[in-house]
């Protein structure tokens, strides 16, 4: 069963820290959201996921958590977060969390309390490799098994088939204990008005050795189904997101949606990584990209591979961008380029996730300095190339007006958790609010056609159309039970003309930009402009 609400769902992936800062201490806090609720709900978002807000010595931006049970102060109190929730559930909008659920930081009071006394038998949260060490001095990295980052110890949720005298089993008392403790965190938060979590690296809890693919996935699905289930019968409005970025094997475990990403999933990157930000091009030029080199065969393959495995039970979501990786906006592709992007991100199957910021256009800044474990260099396996490895670039604080620090706080400069992009011409809401062309008002105008068109919604058929093998333009169409719609997309510099297959005598135009469409026997002729976009319903 899924929630009612979530097939319409919206969601604004807020970076907390970036946001807005209301007490002048140049951190983002969680009355900073709350002051702008109105206007993100204005874009026609109904769903914000937060980042880690849990209380963390901030070795990996939050994702370290000390303690599941107390929110971070830098951003309030727990009475601040629930007037998050409280203000959020009045406008008709949904507040996500985001939930580590694979490790902690070192500060965590459970790994301290094992690493003082490692040899004792209910030592048994984490995965010690090795409990020989002097308790005085502490472990070292190489005495317990980390996830990510070296000090983020991993919880013990087990292994498949363990081969090591310690390594446990699924079912040894550590992994049951850290299992109730998940239930608890989770019941926590959703009893104080959380309407769900997004969990962290999700299939990375249950260990496994290098034969053991398919049993671990049969492990980790049955340990989902298993949350899922209990989630559900408590509160059966909430919601399970996944970061697994593999929507076929989420959503066979449980989860109501996953993203397609930069890793697990192929083909998102071959659409818009293009040499610049922390995450490289791995899959060739990239199809959002003005020279026109790039092939969406490839990510259309792989995508409705996993539209295909849903079957109603969940969804995909084609993010804008998010923490990890870099914004639209970057390297060779300017403001004339993102457009085509919207159209497309905005009528796909599944849900839209867009990234703070991204709806006036924010950069990716490539001087901002590392913060809080930005950095991927070195962390990243050796054949990814990472252009620099630097995941503070897409960080930046949200860009509200033209008063001090673009609005995000009152705060000296030098005392910013990140310092505001320092392009002159850097976009504001305040000078896209009163532009009727801006990007911010373009993103609301798609999000409105999304929602007045089930043809655009999550539930609707999905169908790339193929014209004659063409690479460009990208035309899909999309059909819901009574209504049929044609998208056409053109990311290239140069003005297009195809003849589209698909059987048709008439057409209304819901949204164009420099594309026009001709009736003949043997399809629609198709003209589209450079960058252009369209958006028509067909009888």
């Amino acid at each position: 069963m899924k929630p009612a609400w979530l097939s319409d769902a919206v969601l604004y992936q807020i970076y907390p820290q970036s946001f807005q800062d209301t007490n002048g201490d140049g951190i983002g806090d969680f009355q900073g959201i709350i002051k702008r609720l109105d206007y993100i709900r204005s874009i026609g978002v109904n769903t914000l996921w937060l980042n880690p807000c849990f209380d963390s010595p901030f070795g990996d931006a939050g994702y370290d958590v000390r303690d599941f049970y107390k929110v971070a102060p830098r951003y309030g109190t727990e009475a601040d977060l629930v007037q998050l929730f409280e203000e959020a559930h009045l406008r008709g909008m949904h507040v996500i969390l985001d939930l580590v659920a694979g490790h902690t930081s070192m500060d965590n009071e459970w790994f301290k309390a094992e690493a003082a006394d490692p040899k004792n038998p209910n030592s048994n949260r984490y995965i010690w490799k090795n409990r020989d060490f002097d308790p005085s001095k502490g472990p070292d990295k190489e005495d317990f098994v980390a996830n990510f980052f070296w000090y983020q110890p991993a919880l013990n949720y087990g292994y498949v088939n363990p081969t090591e005298p310690w390594q446990d089993p699924m079912d040894a008392p550590g992994p049951m204990k850290n299992r109730q403790e998940m239930k608890d965190i989770i019941d926590y938060w959703l009893s104080r008005g959380c309407d769900g979590f997004r969990v962290d690296m999700a299939a990375s809890l249950i260990k496994f050795g290098p034969d053991d693919g398919e049993a671990r996935l049969e492990a980790m699905h049955a340990f989902w189904q298993e949350m899922r289930q209990w989630q559900e019968s408590k509160y059966p409005e909430s919601v399970l997101v996944a970061e697994w970025s593999n929507p076929a094997q989420a959503i066979a475990a449980g989860f109501h949606l996953d993203f397609m990403m930069h890793f697990n999933a192929p083909g998102y990157p071959s659409l818009f990584f293009n040499g610049v930000g922390a995450i490289p091009d791995k899959e060739g030029p990239c199809y959002f990209d003005a020279d026109g080199q790039g092939d969406p065969h490839f990510f259309m393959t792989e995508y409705k591979r996993h539209l295909d495995a849903m079957d109603g039970k969940g969804y995909v979501s084609l993010p804008t961008a998010n923490h990890d990786f870099q914004r639209p906006r970057c390297g060779k592709r300017g403001w004339e380029g993102l457009r085509p992007v919207w159209v497309f991100l905005m009528t796909q199957a599944g849900l839209p996730t867009i990234y703070y910021g991204d709806e006036i256009g924010m950069r990716y800044d490539e001087t901002t300095p590392a913060k809080e474990g930005s950095t991927l260099t070195g962390i990243l396996p050796a054949n990814a190339g990472a252009a620099n490895g630097e995941r503070s670039g897409t960080r930046t604080p949200m860009q509200w007006d033209s008063t001090k620090n673009d609005g995000f706080s009152i705060a000296d400069a030098d005392q910013l958790y990140l310092p505001v992009d320092a392009d002159p011409d850097r976009p504001n809401v305040e000078k896209q609010e009163n532009d009727s062309g801006s990007i911010l008002n373009f993103a609301r105008k798609l999000l409105k056609i999304r929602s007045e068109h089930r043809s655009l919604g999550a539930d609707a058929s999905y169908r790339y159309v193929d014209v004659d093998g063409a690479a460009y333009p990208l035309v899909i169409e999309r059909q819901s039970e009574n209504e049929r719609c044609l998208i056409v997309v053109n990311p290239s510099r140069e003005s297009l003309t195809v003849i589209v297959p698909v059987a048709t005598t008439q057409a209304k135009t819901i949204l164009t930009g420099g594309c026009g469409l001709w009736f003949q026997d043997t399809g629609v002729k198709v003209t589209v402009s450079a960058f252009g976009y369209g958006i028509f319903l067909l009888d």
